[in-house]
């Protein structure tokens, strides 16, 4: 077939007014009135057929994606109408040819299904998801219904056979289209491709065979949990259809903050705040921590943002319990903002004391601190 874009010497991407000028150019120049050669009016009515196959829209899409063809009436071909439009079209191209069956189309889902998996968001304590814990929770999910055994039929019934489909849960529809005739297999819309119908349905659950439940569970939360961990409880989703295997059940954990320990993976973070006196002089304080409070001994001479650390006071690799990671503890030096006339007449006589060339490094940060400009 002749290329309509060709035949008005236009490119593909051509405007209305490009295609209007093409065409009223060339139908001037073999009209018949005009050209007495031969070829001239089977010519003139190629032209008219282009432009009007491309002067419209909807028309110019049909003609760009499937050629002719796709031009209701070209060809001997079927109307679009014919065809069911574009929808069928596609989804007899795109769904009843992707997982074929024998048959050509969607194979249905007849046999047994596997439950959905659940999502349960869980928030847990700071200290909580640092050394583990065990926890109750409620989950709804789906459970085979006890009163019908989730056949879904009223006790002392059952399904019976579907009459639209006969039971093969299938049905087909002929279908016309620019490449042929084509038959397409759809999951029937009577017993949505189960094969039967339940005439009688359990009142309990309402012929579906199953229920929605609350269920108790108790989860282990290992030690180590962060933000984000996600753990499987494995058979607690909801359960499968026509015997399938239940789905699983995922945890998502979110660790509440703590407002004096921060973390960042295995290692934890406070800060602590002392007098000069015990930055200079050293001490012995408590601090709080993951196992309760400890004593941490600040070394005499400490410099202010020193960080300190206390080994294996952190947080337990998850899976290893046994492996943990530091405590951090940033110390921060209080400078008085006020000193008293006696205090002042001290801390100058040390300054002075301080002031020759042998100046140690502690007695330099004394100095440093504490000298006369302060």
């Amino acid at each position: 077939m002749a290329d309509f874009y060709q035949i008005l010497g236009v490119s593909r991407d051509a405007d209305a007014d490009t295609l209007k000028r093409a065409y009223r150019k060339l139908a001037r120049q073999y009209h018949p009135d005009v050209n007495k050669e031969p070829g001239a009016e089977d010519k003139f009515k190629e032209i008219g057929k282009a432009y009007e196959a491309l002067a419209d829209p909807e028309k110019r899409a049909r003609y760009d994606q499937f050629g002719e063809a796709g031009l209701g009436g070209a060809a001997g071909m079927p109307d679009m109408g014919d065809m069911g439009g574009f929808a069928d079209l596609f989804e007899t191209f795109f769904n009843g040819f992707g997982g074929q069956n024998p048959q050509g189309g969607r194979t249905p889902r007849r046999g047994p299904q596997q439950g959905d998996d659940l999502r349960y968001d869980l928030n847990v304590d700071f200290k909580d998801a640092i050394f583990g814990q065990q926890r109750e929770i409620k989950i709804p999910h789906l459970e085979t219904c006890e009163v019908c055994r989730g056949t879904g039929a009223k006790p002392g019934t059952g399904p019976k056979t579907c009459s639209t489909c006969g039971g093969s849960g299938q049905v087909r529809r002929a279908t016309r289209t620019p490449f042929g005739n084509f038959t397409q297999v759809a999951e029937c819309p009577s017993c949505n491709g189960a094969g039967q119908i339940i005439a009688d349905p359990c009142i309990s659950c309402g012929g579906n065979g199953v229920k929605q439940v609350r269920k108790k569970l108790r989860i282990n939360i290992p030690a180590g949990v962060d933000t984000g961990t996600k753990l499987r409880v494995s058979g607690e989703g909801n359960v499968g259809l026509k015997g399938g295997p239940p789905g699983d059940l995922y945890v998502f954990i979110k660790v509440k903050s703590d407002s004096k320990l921060k973390r960042d993976g295995v290692t934890i973070y406070s800060e602590i705040a002392v007098s000069y006196l015990q930055a200079i002089l050293g001490d012995t304080v408590k601090i709080i921590t993951v196992d309760g409070d400890v004593n941490l001994k600040i070394p005499s001479g400490t410099q202010p943002n020193t960080t300190l650390s206390l080994e294996n006071k952190g947080v337990p690799r998850l899976g290893n319990p046994v492996a943990r990671g530091n405590h951090e503890v940033l110390v921060k030096v209080k400078l008085p903002t006020r000193i008293t006339d006696g205090e002042r007449e001290l801390l100058e006589g040390l300054a002075s004391q301080y002031s020759d060339k042998n100046i140690n490094s502690s007695s330099g940060l004394f100095s440093k601190l504490f000298g006369k400009e302060s």
